[in-house]
């Protein structure tokens, strides 16, 4: 009966506290201010090892990475494939409101599993370009195809396509963006907290330009703007609908997200509009969304062949 007593009393003094911190179950525990730590290091791991992976194929030597065998570019990939899960996991855990675990990590795996698809596809493709592979054009309409013997053997390298620029793609971003917006929807707290809770500081001020501009490089390059704009809107809709129903507001990690992905927007209107008349790249992009990627902008503009 003590125990009995003690328990209860113990159980009271936690819901008390609970109340008094304004915390909902299953909170995330104590603010821990702004994650310039690890904001940095997705940062910097996104520029090295994602953007930064065709741009070493380019500049290693080719024979230190025969055609035959992984090239360095892949290796980034691996390495890509296991920190951005971690970081995306520790985001995940350091929300003021906590996620639930089962839907952490399904996103999480499913995030890997379309990446890992990616590699094999974007390693293939890639190394195309020493056989004279030019990305501004389609598979089928690649000279290096058309001379293929059989035909048929077109429709593997197609194939091949839909797995990197496909499936690889949504299996890898709509996840990776998924993470991101339960990380928002984890991220508020009480408009009447410290202003150094809801307030970006200057280091992420500084930090938002380099992240926007690599997010700018995901989209256009993973042609990806339509899972990127649902999840402006879904954490815009979040914002609205917390402040109205609950009085609070996104905590400095949760402006920073927000802020980033707003200003990858501009940067992505600049884009479309600096290549709006390419008749070359309309061709490939003749869709309603017109976006162009990077790469195929650079080869078409420079030689890419050695």
């Amino acid at each position: 009966m003590a125990a009995r007593r003690r328990r209860g009393h113990n159980e009271g003094e936690r819901g008390q506290s609970a109340e008094n911190t304004g915390k909902p179950s299953g909170s995330g525990g104590s603010h821990v201010g702004f994650l310039l730590g690890l904001w940095t290091l997705m940062t910097v791991q996104n520029w090295i090892l994602d953007f930064g992976r065709p741009i070493a194929m380019i500049v290693f030597p080719l024979e230190w990475f025969p055609l035959s065998m992984p090239s360095v570019g892949d290796y980034f990939h691996m390495a890509y494939n296991v920190i951005t899960p971690f970081c995306l996991l520790q985001l995940l855990d350091l929300c003021p409101r906590r996620v639930p675990t089962t839907l952490r990590y399904l996103t999480v795996v499913f995030m890997v599993m379309g990446a890992s698809i990616h590699l094999v596809g974007d390693s293939v493709n890639h190394r195309l370009i020493y056989s004279g592979y030019q990305f501004h054009l389609s598979v089928r309409d690649n000279p290096i195809m058309q001379k293929l013997e059989p035909q048929s053997l077109v429709d593997s390298f197609e194939l091949l396509y839909f797995y990197d620029e496909h499936l690889g793609h949504l299996m890898w971003y709509i996840p990776f963006f998924l993470a991101l917006v339960l990380f928002a929807w984890g991220s508020f707290v009480p408009s009447s907290a410290p202003a150094s809770q809801r307030h970006l500081p200057l280091s992420g001020h500084i930090l938002l330009w380099p992240s926007a501009l690599y997010y700018w490089y995901l989209v256009t390059e993973g042609q990806i703007f339509s899972a990127y704009i649902v999840s402006v809107l879904a954490i815009i809709l979040i914002v609205l609908y917390r402040q109205l129903t609950s009085d609070q507001v996104l905590d400095c990690n949760g402006r920073f997200l927000l802020y980033t992905f707003l200003l990858t927007l501009a940067m992505i209107a600049g884009w479309v509009g600096y290549l709006w008349n390419d008749t070359v790249l309309r061709q490939k992009y003749p869709g309603l969304v017109y976006i162009p990627e990077p790469w195929s902008w650079y080869s078409l503009s420079f030689d890419l062949k050695r």
